[in-house]
């Protein structure tokens, strides 16, 4: 149970080390996008490449240490578990979402966004929603009758 702790602890970290860096950088994005200035564009470039190469080894961890806790908790637990498969799903929407990110930030690199500020903008709450559905999954998971144990 002291290793199922640690896995624990470590996952929720390097989540919130994760979550810190997308929370913002779709944020840089959106002064990016609003920005007439090349010398402030430039230091844009800098400062989102910085900060995606910086939180992805965090997003990375957060998957490992996820993984070890699955196996940690066993095949039953995991089998029984239907909060986890739907968190799962949400999850592989945030690798997505970080993926995108990339994508985003080479569109940057080379001058040719074609996405409004306002676009950023809603893009960057697409993180807290999914975020906020995996809490309240991995919380209320007794009240909504989707695991055993």
């Amino acid at each position: 149970m002291t290793l199922i702790l640690i896995y624990k602890a470590l996952h929720l970290f390097f989540m919130v080390a994760w979550f810190a860096g997308i929370f913002y950088l779709p944020r840089l994005f959106v002064y990016h996008a609003e920005t007439k200035s090349s010398d402030c564009a430039e230091t844009f470039k800098i400062m989102e490449r910085r900060l995606l190469y910086f939180v992805t080894p965090f997003a990375l961890l957060t998957l490992v240490f996820g993984v070890l806790l699955i196996v940690a908790y066993g095949k039953a637990w995991f089998i029984a578990s239907g909060w986890l498969h739907i968190k799962l799903l949400l999850v592989l929407l945030l690798y997505a979402y970080h993926g995108w990110c990339f994508k985003l930030l080479a569109d940057f690199r080379h001058d040719r966004n074609r996405h409004s500020a306002r676009f950023y903008r809603i893009f960057n709450e697409l993180p807290v929603l999914i975020l906020l559905a995996i809490i309240l999954l991995a919380t209320l998971k007794p009240l909504l009758h989707l695991t055993r144990f």
